[in-house]
């Protein structure tokens, strides 16, 4: 592969079950050395597409490569390059974590020297060398994980698909994955990485692709997105004494303002102007109406609430009202 041929490239690709199309016509690139995000709701298409990827399931049209090698025509190509981490992983019974990376290095063709080596040098990148007597199967979520990892990274492939690799880890797992991922990509390898835990990704990855009902929404930066976001209305969040008041009345009488909806103690409202200025006169309105504000403060739309407003207009629904900041991400 050089570094002028795509390491993941899939054009017009489209895989139906049934009358259900799981992935319809969709393009998307990755060079040598970039990490992107996969991002999707549950059924967008994610997992069909990486399966395909990684040469586990077939396109009814369209094609997909790794590394320049077309994944339908020429899978054992492919093989030799893909490290593939699925989302579901299940380590073999009475094996130790040594013994299971070993059965594998035997698989991949691996014998001699070369293979402890190789057992010795996955191991200790994944942070598994002490683990290795240990029974596989009895590992807690993030050494499983690791393990899958450890397992994918044997041939020394230079492009890796890993879905869903930090579900249900616990956050010091999903911290030691992340650095994980980063050392690969330092190192020149490509990374496809579908995840529900969207901040993580703005933060490892270089691009983010965002897919609905097979069909490509947004192939860009976490940055470009987010810049996208707010170019929307601004919202306000404004809070007054319980009693003092309903601020509803004086929000109607602003021009440019829109109330979004009531909250326990006050007030979601959208402007079009977010001008330092404009925000000191409503304050300042809101003031001399009499009610004692105890809050004012704009709300920032972060990436999880930019995909959840993407998917609405997709879909056609009016968007709703983002997510409270205070809320973590979804799992």
């Amino acid at each position: 592969m050089t570094t002028s041929t795509p390491a993941i490239e899939v054009s017009n690709l489209t895989r139906a079950f049934g009358k259900v199309r799981a992935v319809d016509g969709l393009s998307f690139q990755a060079a040598a050395g970039e990490v992107v995000g996969f991002i999707g709701a549950n059924g967008a298409g994610k997992t069909t597409t990486m399966r395909i990827l990684a040469t586990l399931d077939s396109p009814d049209s369209g094609t997909a490569k790794i590394g320049g090698h077309d994944v339908a025509d020429r899978p054992e190509q492919v093989r030799e390059i893909l490290g593939w981490v699925p989302d579901a992983f299940t380590a073999y019974e009475n094996l130790t974590v040594a013994e299971y990376v070993d059965f594998f290095a035997r698989a991949h063709g691996y014998s001699g020297g070369e293979r402890r080596n190789r057992i010795e040098d996955v191991l200790g990148f994944t942070g598994l060398d002490k683990l290795a007597d240990r029974l596989a199967n009895k590992m807690s979520k993030g050494q499983t994980q690791r393990l899958c990892l450890c397992r994918a990274l044997l041939h020394d492939p230079q492009v890796l698909i890993l879905d869903e690799p930090a579900a249900g880890l616990d956050p010091q797992a999903r911290v030691e994955l992340k650095q994980l991922i980063r050392i690969l990509a330092d190192d020149g390898r490509t990374l496809l990485i579908s995840s529900h835990i969207l901040s993580e990704l703005g933060e490892m990855c270089d691009r983010l692709i965002f897919i609905d009902a097979g069909k490509l929404l947004h192939d860009g930066s976490a940055e470009d997105l987010l810049r996208g976001a707010a170019s929307d209305r601004t919202l306000v969040d404004i809070r007054v004494v319980p009693g003092s008041g309903d601020p509803t009345t004086t929000l109607e009488l602003q021009p440019g303002v829109e109330i979004v909806e009531a909250l326990r103690s006050g007030t979601r409202v959208s402007l079009d102007d977010d001008s330092p200025e404009a925000l000191a006169r409503l304050l300042k309105q809101l003031v001399g109406s009499g009610l004692h504000v105890t809050g004012f403060h704009t709300i920032e739309r972060n990436l999880d609430e930019t995909f959840i407003k993407m998917l609405g207009k997709a879909n056609g629904s009016v968007e709703t009202s983002p997510v409270s900041t205070s809320i973590p991400p979804a799992r």
